[in-house]
């Protein structure tokens, strides 16, 4: 039977820190199933790779019987989180918020048990607090302890504006933590400071600290910054196998080791090259969040489209939508893959929009000569057309 002590050795062996020393163990030594949480502010519609790797180490706790508590942050999320940031946020509308808020659930379900084990929490319920409340936690952390904070201290000492909102920030998500008596949680190491702060949080108010698991943030298909969708250098968790695949294979040689350790917990293959390493780690990234026969297809058409050069085996069909016999294309391309008419401008001025096979350079095209035909946008989105 395994030890507290070597229960915590094996949930901390690919995490950046642990902190404070010996309190994962500490909680373990309990007996009792922990309550371990995680904060995600729903500011964007997609989970990528990034979170993934946030989320297999909780569902390590669930499967040695712990209890995930993934709070959603509707209410942080109107605030903007700066965290690594030169400035906080863009602050969404409610109805975006809560919007992405509904697809997190079924995303991270491609990860977590989604059984007894698995909470849900909305930190609205408990953050829309009378302001007497508010005043109590405001009372907590000194501006001065707020000012360590690496980003907040970067722009107070070249005399940038911080707002007190953006203050009430690590304030608000360490509050969380007293809400629903978290024991653990987990975050990338941009999240330090505010699980430290939730830990301070939960002492002033009488609840047991938190332990803390900082995890490593896993570096986009860039290989410069972390992964992120406002950057655009993320593979979502449930983008079409087909783009997982291509996307995956993009990655550049020298992130294999990383993605290899955050992904799959292992070592690149020495038997392997680079290119068959990179072609094992994207079929097992499609198996896993696709199923192996989307794997097996995946590979199969990057092979048939890049390799052969050839068109894929099944193509999704698109309805055209004409006005007085003419299709404005960049309305096309919108409508068919989604995204902006200037996008799609962009994409057809820089001969990424093929018909056929054959570049497109102009902007309309009459109906009739459209039907069947296949469009292209970029290496990996194909769309059959057929004219209503």
């Amino acid at each position: 039977m395994e030890t507290p002590a070597s229960q915590a050795a094996h949930l901390g062996r690919n995490a950046v820190e642990t902190l404070p020393a010996g309190a994962l163990e500490e909680r373990l030594a309990a007996g009792r199933p922990l309550r371990v949480k995680l904060g995600m502010d729903p500011t964007a519609s997609d989970l990528h790779l990034g979170h993934a790797v946030v989320l297999q180490k909780l569902r390590e706790f669930q499967d040695l019987g712990h209890t995930v508590v993934l709070i959603v942050g509707d209410y942080t999320a109107r605030v903007g989180d700066p965290s690594g940031r030169s400035a906080t946020r863009p602050v969404l509308s409610g109805e975006q918020i809560d919007a992405h808020a509904r697809t997190y659930v079924d995303q991270a379900g491609h990860v977590l048990r989604t059984d007894e084990r698995l909470e849900l929490r909305h930190n609205s319920e408990w953050l829309d607090m009378p302001a007497e409340d508010l005043f109590r936690l405001a009372r907590v952390p000194t501006v001065a302890q707020l000012l360590e904070r690496d980003d907040f201290s970067k722009r107070f000492t070249a005399r940038e504006p911080i707002s007190l909102l953006e203050l009430l920030y690590p304030v608000l998500q360490g509050y969380d933590s007293v809400a629903v008596r978290a024991d653990v949680e987990l975050g990338g190491t941009d999240q330090t400071f505010n699980l430290l702060m939730g830990r301070g949080i939960q002492t002033a108010y009488g609840v047991p600290p938190q332990s803390i698991l900082t995890m490593p943030l896993l570096t986009g298909t860039d290989g410069v910054q972390k992964m992120s969708k406002s950057v655009g250098n993320q593979i979502g968790i449930t983008e079409p196998p087909g783009e997982m695949y291509g996307k995956t294979l993009s990655v550049p040689d020298e992130l294999m080791p990383q993605w290899y350790e955050l992904l799959l917990g292992q070592e690149v293959p020495a038997s392997l090259s680079p290119r068959d390493a990179k072609r094992a780690l994207a079929r097992a990234l499609v198996e896993r969040f696709h199923g192996p026969d989307a794997a097996a297809s995946a590979e199969a058409d990057f092979d048939r489209v890049f390799v052969a050069r050839r068109l894929p085996e099944e193509i999704e069909e698109h309805v055209v939508r004409a006005v007085n016999g003419a299709v404005h294309l960049p309305e096309l391309i919108a409508d068919a893959f989604g995204g902006s008419r200037s996008e799609a401008r962009r994409a057809i001025a820089g001969g990424g929009v093929k018909l056929d096979g054959e570049p497109v350079s102009v902007l309309d095209l009459p109906a009739g000569e459209l039907d069947g035909r296949v469009l292209q946008v970029g290496k990996r989105r194909f769309r059959r057309l057929r004219v209503a």
